[in-house]
């Protein structure tokens, strides 16, 4: 074993001392209230309430059908756009040759 699961395990065992010593003085109510505050907590963590969760919510606010048929019309056209796939983009940049000859020579190997 390593130094450190030495002195995790030391820990562990420890603290299990320290609550069992607790537990043999406290009262009931002392330790149901942790408890049930410690199960509250973890069940509302595990199982938020709806209004918590943070799925997509629809807008309060109904959108005219002005601003639909625009987001429409957006939509449309950038589908039109995707579906049209061309083998190569424009670039606004075009590349001129030089005045200097190419020869075999010149051109790297490892490419």
């Amino acid at each position: 074993m390593n130094k450190q699961a030495i002195v995790f395990w030391t820990v562990i065992i420890l603290a299990t001392f320290g609550i069992i010593g607790i537990l043999g003085r406290a009262s009931l109510s002392s330790i149901l209230i942790p408890l049930i505050v410690f199960g509250v907590v973890f069940l509302l963590y595990k199982y938020p309430p709806a209004r918590w969760s943070r799925k997509a919510k629809t807008p309060k606010i109904k959108p005219s059908a002005k601003t639909m048929a625009k987001v429409n019309a957006q939509n449309n056209a950038s589908a039109r756009k995707s579906s049209s796939s061309r083998k190569r983009k424009d670039y606004p940049f075009q590349v001129i040759q030089g005045q200097k000859g190419k020869s075999e020579e010149d051109i790297p190997k490892y490419h």
